[in-house]
Formats: structure tokens, sequence, C-alpha cells
């Protein structure tokens, strides 16, 4: 796009959102210590604006009132305005949220709109979007400026008793130091609230706006064998199945150039807001790898697989890193890129491709878009679809295929949408870390050395000196790590190291799990900070345990350095994994549903998954690997340790192959004492029952 007005600070940003208000009027500087300085100075309060490129609301906002030449001489005159990326000052984001939402009583989103006391920077109104004229409820946005600005300089007195006691609300959100069992009743109120909250008809959680909420869907999947009664397993694992049908088959899915859209904007999961993330399509290739193993269900690895074809042809760059997201607009329409019309997709198409493709993505019916254009969605099960157009179902499937390879080259010639091309380092491990799984539970090796290279040029571009930072972009890396990153790429180097036998992602995990502990550990009440304890202060320092948009950093952590300690018989990894789950119980008692992520480490703990460290020469040692991921039985990790093994932590290469591949079995801290070196007698154990084992007298 061609700027003709002038360039503000906005312009030095590495960016892409924060350059896109570049060029706007308003004077916008980006926090940090001269806008800052400046407020105190000035006595002017801060007009601060939090969004993300790929934001629709965020775009609106913008071209209503920051483009808009009176609107932003009022904001010049009476604020010093601040504009902030979320996704590379989620620190930011994450504290002035939660004032909103106390504040308010209401929950946040995008724009997030908060006026900030000058020198202490705590909020005195926010809001999210604001229209340039009154509608729905809400206030014309120049109208709230001058209010605002006239109630900064005439109400001081009673702002500051407001900031007082939200100082004390926010000081009280520090997790509760009390000590609790930590048990399976934390995992069944979880499981149990989920199921209360779930559309048992059209799956998802909640009866309106629908987000994939992967966490609890894995929590869900992955704990169905174990739920209390055949009845409740059976609606467990019924409600997992329809939700996953759902997404897959409906508008959340790009039927076209596959990936999964952010979320629908109804209860059906017909049509969304358009925006693409990369941190939503990792947990779902995660989530739908896992399914497929689960049910044994074609479509779900057919989704899994669309995901990673599509996250490396639109996302991936060619150093092997992954960009941010995909924006919902295009032409400054939200969703013209997505959408077609009938005429253009049967004149596209042969007779006979359309003679199913038009019933089966509902192109015979209304439009479903604001009834002007469809958005591509199938109408039913592909084996029902098949029975009604007399067709086999791998048939229709080919059909489909067919018309959607004739289909995106045209689609491709329309008005791109806008690619968010900075590098997120926990998002990248979110990513790294479901190709890794990927490659294991669908038996596809070669996603295993696409997970490690994109892990090795991550670490190359981000980890200096000890630390990891948050975002590089332009060349550049820059931003102090936040909790999720270190969580993030520590799991993603552990699934890695195992998915391909790599010593060096192992030592990659240890070393981010001990920066993890170094720098973001709460020794005295347990947990883990969301910022360093040399990030710069805020109003608030978080300690994240429930899941939002992605899994708790605190959950993620737990459960990779309990997983760190039992490979490498490190009981400080356990301690600080126990500590932080003891740390988080009082919040998940309190809103069971919100913490799926940190149930599943808790589950964990409570009952630790096998281990399996296999010795011998690399073929064989990666053979038996591949056959006991074949078997579906409980969870397992497998460490293919071949020879020599001298690069792996002594507790792998201490285990002797004598001379002979052979494997041996832990379970938490205990181990066998003796390996096994026929690969039969091996499987026969890992399917056994806890009464076989009990009565064998093995873990």
């Amino acid at each position: 796009m061609t700027h003709t007005a002038p360039a503000n600070r906005l312009i030095h940003e590495h960016s892409p959102y924060l350059r896109q208000h570049a060029h706007n009027p308003v004077d916008w500087y980006p926090w940090g210590a001269e806008s800052l300085a400046l407020a105190v100075r000035d006595n002017r309060p801060i007009l601060l604006s939090i969004g993300y490129s790929a934001c629709h609301w965020c775009h609106v906002m913008e071209q209503e009132s920051f483009e808009d030449p009176q609107t932003a001489a009022l904001m010049n005159a009476l604020f010093v305005n601040i504009k902030v990326d979320r996704e590379e000052r989620p620190d930011l984001d994450r504290v002035y949220q939660l004032a909103h939402q106390i504040l308010t009583q209401r929950s946040g989103g995008w724009p997030l709109t908060v006026f900030l006391t000058p020198r202490d920077h705590m909020p005195f109104f926010a809001g999210t979007y604001f229209p340039p004229e009154p509608r729905h409820g809400l206030p014309a946005f120049r109208e709230l400026l001058t209010l605002l600005a006239r109630f900064h300089r005439e109400r001081g007195e009673e702002i500051h008793q407001q900031n007082t006691d939200l100082a004390d609300i926010l000081q009280a959100q520090i997790a509760s130091t009390q000590t609790h069992t930590l048990d399976a009743s934390l995992v069944s109120a979880a499981e149990a609230s989920l199921l209360d909250w779930m559309d048992l008809e059209d799956g998802g959680f909640g009866q309106s706006a629908k987000f994939p909420n992967a966490p609890a869907l894995r929590l869900l999947l992955q704990r169905t064998p174990a739920l209390n009664g055949q009845e409740r397993d059976a609606i467990a694992r019924a409600a997992v199945h329809r939700s996953l049908d759902a997404m897959a088959l409906r508008g959340l899915w790009d039927h076209i150039g596959e990936g999964f859209f952010r979320y629908t904007i109804d209860a059906h999961w017909q049509i969304p807001h358009f925006e693409k993330m990369l941190y939503d399509n990792a947990q779902l290739l995660a989530l739908y790898s896992e399914a497929a193993t689960t049910f044994q269900e074609p479509l779900y690895r057919d989704r899994a697989l669309g995901i990673v074809r599509w996250a490396m042809r639109e996302l991936c760059n060619p150093g092997g890193e992954f960009y941010t997201s995909l924006d919902a607009d295009s032409g400054g329409e939200e969703g013209a890129y997505y959408l077609w019309n009938r005429q253009d997709v049967e004149t596209a198409l042969p007779q006979r491709l359309w003679a199913c493709c038009a019933p089966a993505w509902g192109l015979n019916a209304a439009p479903n878009f604001e009834n002007r254009a469809w958005h591509l969605q199938l109408q039913a099960p592909i084996g029902v679809l098949a029975q009604e157009l007399g067709l086999p179902p791998d048939q229709l499937m080919a059909d489909l295929l067919e018309a959607r390879n004739i289909l995106r080259p045209l689609r491709d010639q329309r008005l791109s949408v806008h690619r968010d091309e900075k590098i997120l380092t926990g998002w990248n491990g979110l990513m790294i870390s479901a190709l890794a799984l990927t490659a294991r539970k669908l038996g596809v090796p070669e996603l295993a050395e696409t997970a490690l290279n994109s892990l090795r040029a991550l670490r190359a571009a981000v980890w200096r000196d000890g630390r990891l930072l948050a975002v590089h972009a332009g060349g550049d890396a820059y931003l102090p790590a936040y909790l999720d990153d270190y969580a993030f790429l520590a799991d993603a180097a552990l699934g890695v190291s195992e998915a391909c036998g790599s010593a060096e992602a192992l030592h990659w995990a240890i070393e981010w799990a001990e920066a993890l502990i170094s720098h973001f550990q709460d020794i005295e009440n347990g947990g883990f900070f969301f910022t360093a304890h040399d990030h710069e202060a805020l109003i608030h320092r978080p300690k994240p345990f429930a899941d939002e948009a992605t899994p708790a950093g605190n959950a993620v952590a737990a459960r990779t350095l309990q997983r760190l300690g039992w490979i490498l018989a490190e009981p400080r990894y356990l301690v600080a994994a126990e500590s932080t789950l003891q740390a988080g119980a009082e919040s998940m008692r309190r809103i069971p549903h919100a913490h799926a992520s940190l149930a599943l480490a808790l589950e964990e703990f409570l009952h630790p998954p096998t281990l399996i460290v296999l010795r011998g020469a690399t073929s064989v040692t990666q053979a038996w690997q591949q056959r006991i991921q074949a078997v579906k039985t409980a969870a397992v990790m497998i460490f293919a340790v071949s020879d020599p093994a001298d690069d792996w932590p002594d507790a792998l290469a201490a285990k002797p192959a004598h001379g002979k591949i052979c494997a041996y079995l832990c379970r938490g801290t205990q181990c066998e004492e003796a390996p096994y070196h026929d690969l039969a007698a091996l499987l026969e154990r890992l399917t056994a029952t806890p009464q076989d084992r009990a009565t064998s007298g093995r873990v």
C-alpha cells in the first residue's frame, strides 16, 4: 500500500501491526521510556491502544478514528498516545486485559483501549472498540476523549482512590499459597466442568461464538478411558468426536486453502472471523494428530496433514521458522479473499465435479454469508454425503481434492490477505512441538526432521548469552522472552529429541529448563511468573495458571519439567514441577474448566507415562520405535539412544546396550531391573493391564 501522509514514530518499529499505524495522523509512540517520560513531564494521561495485525476490529477502529484528522487532533492535544502489538508485548496485554476485566466486569478483547494515569500507569478507564458515533450502547470515541481528559484534570482524588482499590485487587490475583492435596479429584472436576459447558449437539463449548479450545478437547480426549462410569465415558468420547467433526467439516476449516480460522461467530461452526493464527493451528495440529490415532479416523489425519501443508506453504519462511498470522481482511473487506459466488465455482469446475461439489459445499442452498456469498463448508459427514450422491466415500474425497486443486490457484489470483511476518518464539515452539508429535503419531518421519531444522534455526536467531528473545523480524531479535517462550520451546525441544533421537535437542531442552528456573521461578510460593525477575516493572506481575488462547505457561512448564525429571533422574525438576502444580491447585479448584492444560500436567504427575530407552544400532532402535508407536497403548515416551551415546546425558547413555538392541522401561522414578531384548515381549508388556503388571511385579 502506498501512503502519502507523513510517517510518525512507528515507522521505525519492527512490528507489522505498529507499522500499519505509521501513517496515521495520530502522534503515536511505542511503549518505552520516551513516551512514559513525556506523560510525566506534561502531566498528560496515556491513551494505550493494544491490538494485533490480523484483528478485524482493530482495522475498523483505525479507519474510523485513527485515520480521521479531527479525532487524531483531539488525541494528540489531550493524551500521550501509545500503540502496542499484543503479540510482541503479551505482558502489557495480559496486565491491562485483567485491569479491564476488573474495571468493567466484562471480558476484554481487541482493540483494547485503556486510559492510564501518567505517573503510575494505572488505568482509570478501559474499553475495547469505540465507534465514531454513538451506537450499540457505546459512546462516540471523540466524546469519550473529551470526557476522560476532563475527568483526569478535575477528579484526581477519585482516580487515586480507584487506583488504590485496583492495586489491591491485582495483588489479590496472585495465586494462593495454600497447600492442596494433588489428587485425581482436581482432574475429575475439570473434566466434569468441561462436559457441563460442552454443546452436546454442535460440539465445542458454550452456545454463542465458538473457539476451538484445543487444551480442553485434548484433556477429554486423553482422559476418556479413565473417566468414572461407562455412561460418562461414552458422553465424553461422543462429545469430543462431535466437536472434532464439526470443526473439520464446517466453516472453521478452509476447504480450499486448508488450515483453521480463529473462531466462528455462530454456535454452529459456520461463519468464521477469517484470520488464521499460527498458535491455533499448532494446537489443532497436535489435537487432530492425537485424535486420528485414538479414533482411527481418516478425516482427522487429513486435517492434521492439511494444517502441515498450509503452514509450510503460507507461514514458513525460507529458514524454516513460522510467521505469526494471516489477516482476516483484504481490500478492506473481511473474508473477501475466502468467499465465493456460485457462478465462479460452476464455471471453474468440470461438470462431473460440480455435480458432487455443489451439494457437498452447500452451493445449491441460499448464500450463507450476509445473504450474498458462500463460505464453503461440507453439509454432512463424508459418508453421509457419499451415500446421498451415490458415490464411494473415497471417490467423493478424491473429487473434493481435485476441485480444491482447481479453485485454489483461482483464489490465489485475488488481492491477498496481509501476512504478519514477525517470528514469535513461543508460538514457533507450539508449532515445532506439534510437528514432532505428528511425526510420531501419524508415522511421518520427515516431519521430525522439519521440526528439528525449525528448532535449530529458531535457536540460532533468539538464544543469546543464555537468554531467549521473544521476537525476531527484519533480521533483528529483540524483547526479553516470557514464561511461555521458555516453556513452549523446552517442550518442543523435548518432543523433537524423542521424534528424531536427537541428543542435541535434549540438551537444548535442558538449557531452556535451567533458564526458566533461574529467571522465572517463584521460589517462595511455587510456580513461574510470566516475566523474568529482571523484566521491566509493570503495575502487576502475573503468574498465570489458566489457559487462554494458548496453553498456560505454568502448565506446560510443569509438564515439561516433570518429564525431564523422569528422563534425567533430576529431582530439582520434579520438585519445581510439583511446586507449580501446588501453586496452581487453588486456581484450578475455583475455575476447573479454565485449567485443562494444568489438569493434563497433574494427570501425568499422578500417573507418569512409561519411559522406554532404546539402546543399540540406529537402524534397529528406529525400527523398534516405529513398532512401539504403532501400538495403541497407554502414554509412552520413547528415546532411541543409538551407539555411540557420548552426546546423550549420563542418565540415558549409562544404560548399557550389551552389544545388541535392548529396551529399558521406567515409570516415574522407578525402573525395571532387566532390559527387554525381544520386541514381542516388550509389546506384550506395554499392552498389559495394570493388574497383569502388578502380578508380574513390573512397574
